[in-house]
């Protein structure tokens, strides 16, 4: 891995430090280090996957991690022993060579788990800003807030003070007033940590769970027991993980005011929000006016004039109709809060995201499509402007470097709360092929343009004639997947509603962080599976039913539009076929994935289609399951897994196998769970 990033100049870093964790327990002819491996762009990724397509035991890469180095001399028989103790590690008894990088690749991965990630993202990292802008009182109180919403323990709280306390000194004193940039953190807060763990056995504990001491067999006692000495382990599910933040609960002040805002993107329908807060029956429960700015109305600096609205109307709700997609503008707000004694409640339309944008394509695609059926807008952003999908790529791109999760957490580290407007529903089909390959042409076109021309206009420079193509094609796909566009959206009235209710659920106190829209980050994912719609499946039962007397009977008493609400073929599960084996669908992650449905199984307790993975980009998938199947209904009190024994329930004639030809083909979507 690493020869490949040097040799094809990966925008990476390489830097090794001694492993003072091993300095009083290893002989002194031996050299211990520990390498930290930085990823300094999302294009590497991009990159490095194209590379283990090719390459398939090449490690799955992350934006940083560690691993320890351990160099022995050749002397005094150390050589030898050490061989024996790498082999033995690595499990030498018939097993390959790419067996043994998946043993080892799985237990850097189990340490990596141990990683003190909420020290050095939460505390250290995301903590930055505050310091360098608002000085050290400032950080403390917000590292602070932070270990209280994870529940840190008061003893835990008092060690991680002084430790953090000492590094806002030391990093103030080497850099002054010039802020340390978020990329390169890690450069010179792994010196400090390091420094700090030698000093005593306690700061080692401290800031040693991301050492390389940590025992793997200890490591997943913890996991297995599904706990950890803080809690801070949530048990692996096969559902979408819980925000960062796990409870909130701050009553917004009746004699302050309230600002709500929306960190979104043209077309998310925050103007139509707006009129139905304005317009709801006794505002957000409590008796302060509701009033709105909208800023496509607005002439001059709009979060100026918020400013103003906000003096003149101190205890009034106002709604900012005007997209804030930046840290800048979170800044603005974040001091009009405290020159004006207000709150702020941040309204988001809710996405999956992707590796470095909080919003899907599919999220995109609506956007887009909303703007380009509207006409007569404040604005002038509508159909009737040429460059209309030239606009929503640029508002798209002031998101990226946030995925999701960090998306979400950074807004509720600064105002406390977070509001998600429903947009997507969550069975929805996946993207047609046609709509996400112009979406990621102009996502093409929009870096070419704005590397050799920054923010100039789509219609002047070099890429005009290809950006009015473009524009042609966007609108000429979209019109063609009317039906598919406005199935998948969210009734408008139930978002409102959904809204509202949050929103007052806040102004009483009562609010608790929603659950993260993003899937698993890859240090919690359980298994790679092609998320299947539930309606065509259910669709192609239907039809099967008609044509095959068995399939009809055994349908005829199963309520499957009820009890089968979500379906998948799994491809590789992290328990069953190895943390690499699941890492390698890395590269398709996102892309839509055919499925041939060759036959239907079922027994008494449990039913599934025998099921076959297709094409992609060329190349075709396969499961590592040894029977791929796509389970579609269980009995009472059996568990989906159970569907596993369909072929040996088979064999021992006590299940019933109906052929399925031509096998019929369902198009999922390959993520991550």
């Amino acid at each position: 891995m690493v020869r490949l990033m040097t040799e094809k100049r990966f925008p990476a870093a390489f830097k090794c430090y001694h492993n003072f964790h091993k300095i009083n327990s290893v002989a002194s002819d031996d050299l211990h280090f520990k390498m930290v491996i930085h990823v300094h762009s999302d294009s590497a990724f991009r990159r490095y996957q194209k590379e283990m397509r090719h390459n398939p035991g090449l490690w799955p890469l992350y934006r940083g991690f560690f691993v320890d180095l351990n160099l022995f001399k050749d002397k005094k028989g150390i050589a030898v022993k050490s061989s024996q103790e790498i082999n033995s590690g690595n499990g030498t008894n018939g097993a390959s060579a790419k067996d043994g990088l998946a043993d080892e690749d799985a237990n850097l991965m189990i340490k990596l788990k141990f990683l003190t990630y909420k020290i050095r993202t939460f505390l250290i990292r995301n903590g930055l800003s505050v310091l360098f802008k608002q000085g050290e009182a400032a950080y403390k109180a917000y590292y602070l807030r932070q270990m209280q919403k994870w529940n840190t323990s008061a003893a835990k709280q008092r060690e991680l003070s002084r430790m953090l306390d000492e590094w806002a000194v030391h990093i103030r004193r080497k850099y002054g007033h010039k802020q340390l940039s978020s990329s390169t953190y890690l450069s010179e807060a792994e010196p400090f940590l390091e420094q700090y763990a030698k000093r005593s056995p306690k700061n080692q504990a401290l800031i040693g769970s991301a050492g390389s001491f940590v025992r793997a067999e200890d490591f997943m006692a913890i996991i297995e027991g599904r706990r950890d000495e803080e809690g801070d382990l949530e048990p692996e599910r096969d559902i979408i993980p819980s925000s960062p933040t796990p409870m909130v609960k701050e009553v917004i002040r009746k004699d302050e005011g309230l600002i709500v805002f929306f960190p979104g993107i043209p077309g998310c329908a925050k103007s139509a929000l707006c009129k139905e807060i304005l317009s709801a029956p006794g505002g957000l429960g409590d008796d302060r006016p509701v009033h709105s700015l909208m800023g496509d109305l607005v002439k001059g600096k709009y979060w100026g004039k918020i400013a103003e609205e906000r003096r003149k109307k101190p205890y009034s709700v106002l709604l900012a109709d005007k997209n804030a997609p930046n840290e800048d503008v979170w800044r603005q707000i974040e001091d009009m809060c405290r020159r004006t004694k207000a709150s702020a409640i941040p309204v988001v339309p809710d996405s999956e995201g992707t590796e470095s944008n909080p919003f899907s394509l599919d999220a995109l695609a609506v956007f887009i499509f909303r703007v380009l059926n509207r006409s007569n807008h404040p604005g002038n952003l509508d159909k009737s402007s040429p460059s209309a999908g030239y606009v929503l790529l640029m508002f798209y791109h002031l998101y990226d470097g946030k995925n999701r999760t960090e998306f979400e957490a950074e807004l509720i580290d600064r105002f406390g709360s977070l509001v998600k407007m429903p947009l997507l529903k969550p069975n929805r089909a996946p993207l047609p092929e046609s709509v996400r390959s112009t979406l990621e042409e102009g996502l093409d076109l929009y870096n070419l343009h704005t590397r050799r021309h920054g923010r100039l206009e789509s219609s002047k420079g070099t890429y005009c004639k290809e950006w009015a193509k473009w524009e042609t094609q966007l609108r000429e796909t979209l019109l063609r997947n009317v039906e598919y566009l406005n199935s998948i959206q969210v009734p408008f009235e139930s978002s409102v509603e959904d809204v509202l209710k949050q929103l007052k659920a806040i102004a009483k106190g009562e609010y608790t962080a929603p659950p993260s829209s993003e899937k698993r980050s890859f240090g919690t994912i359980v298994y790679a599976a092609v998320d299947l719609p539930v309606s065509e499946i259910l669709d192609q039962l239907h039809n099967l039913g008609e044509k095959d007397p068995r399939i009809e009977g055994f349908l005829k008493d199963k309520n499957l539009k009820s009890s089968l609400t979500k379906a998948h073929l799994t491809l590789a599960h992290k328990r069953s076929h190895g943390v690499t084996a699941v890492a390698n669908y890395g590269p398709y992650v996102h892309q839509n994935v055919p499925i041939d449905m060759r036959a239907i199984i079922f027994s008494d307790k449990t039913a599934a289609f025998e099921a076959e993975p297709g094409v992609v980009e060329g190349e075709k998938l396969t499961s590592k399951n040894e029977w791929p199947h796509v389970t579609l209904w269980t009995a009472q009190g059996v568990q989906a897994r159970d569907a596993n024994m369909l072929p040996n329930l088979l064999a021992e004639g006590k299940a019933t196998r109906v052929e399925i030809n031509p096998p019929i083909s369902i198009t999922g979507v390959l993520n991550f769970f």
